[in-house]
């Protein structure tokens, strides 16, 4: 009984394994058929690729070969330049042309030359030696030297000094008060001319009228004439004075009306000018020069005003004191 069960289910078994056997073959053919379908399909994907760029291909094996070729020249080239190199020769290559870049702009390539000859490198030692060219902001600089330096120069020549000031000996001829006014003196003064000339002077509280009288002075002739109190003066009186005296200068011995005064140091101008310029105010800026030494001889800087030949201005006795 056993037996026949055994063999009951041996014989189910291998029908069942038959079974599985065939749907694993035809599976099997199945795949075959895909594979065969497969490769089919991309042979004709080649052969169209192929037919596609055919054209491409054989221009990139062109330009391969031509590349190629272009090395091979080259190569035999730096040869030639390498042994004409090596005996002295100069290479001197010419600009390669501009060369675009990625980001599209344009570069030009740079362009050496080899200087192995001893003469040409003697002149590009001697090129490199000179000096190197002014720029703008240099040659500005050097302008703006140069015009501070004529500054300077032409202030030195435009200073006003002593020989702009007409300066003479004059003599009272006649003094009075003014009408009109009860610290000035009204007076005709002789400096030389034709006619003379009216002076103006507000002295009245430190030089009597008797003392004014027929006295010998020191007069600035080219000052501008300016009215005071309705008259006209027409030169001005050289005095020595501090914040409350007033001396007139004292001229030296044996001078006459119309001598001029002058200072040690600086030549006497042939011809003053009529009048200093008001607008350069010359006066003024002579005026802090003018002051009496210890010895109380009115001086110019430090030089002496005189009357050549015949001796230096004094104030009777004031020292160190402004002039005038």
């Amino acid at each position: 009984m056993f037996l026949i069960r055994c063999g009951r289910y041996v014989r189910s078994t291998m029908s069942g394994n038959s079974a599985v056997m065939e749907r694993l073959e035809q599976r099997a053919q199945q795949a075959d058929q895909i594979i065969a379908r497969l490769k089919s399909q991309l042979n004709e994907l080649k052969k169209a690729a192929v037919s596609n760029n055919g054209g491409k291909e054989a221009s990139l094996q062109a330009e391969n070969t031509e590349l190629q070729a272009e090395v091979q020249r080259a190569l035999k080239r730096l040869n030639v330049v390498a042994l004409e190199t090596s005996h002295g020769g100069i290479q001197i290559p010419l600009p390669r042309p501009f060369s675009s870049q990625a980001n599209g702009e344009m570069q030009e390539s740079e362009v050496k030359v080899q200087m192995s000859d001893p003469v040409l490198k003697s002149k590009d030692a001697a090129d490199q030696a000179k000096p190197a060219p002014k720029t703008a902001k240099t040659d500005k600089k050097e302008k703006k030297e140069k015009k501070e330096k004529a500054d300077v120069q032409r202030a030195a020549t435009d200073e006003p000094s002593i020989t702009q000031v007409d300066l003479r000996i004059g003599r009272i001829i006649d003094v009075k008060k003014h009408p009109d006014a009860d610290t000035l003196y009204l007076q005709q003064v002789d400096v030389g001319e034709a006619v003379p000339r009216t002076v103006v002077s507000g002295l009245i509280k430190h030089v009597t009228l008797e003392e004014m009288q027929d006295r010998l002075v020191i007069m600035c002739c080219n000052i501008k004439p300016a009215k005071m109190r309705g008259v006209l003066s027409q030169a001005m009186v050289m005095c020595a004075a501090t914040d409350d005296k007033v001396e007139i200068l004292i001229p030296p011995k044996g001078v006459v009306p119309g001598d001029r005064v002058s200072c040690q140091g600086y030549p006497l101008a042939d011809n003053f000018p009529p009048q200093m310029n008001p607008k350069k105010k010359i006066f003024e800026q002579i005026k802090p020069h003018l002051r009496t030494d210890a010895n109380k001889v009115a001086c110019y800087k430090g030089s002496p005003l005189e009357v050549e030949g015949k001796g230096v201005c004094v104030a009777p006795t004031l020292s160190k004191a402004e002039v005038r």
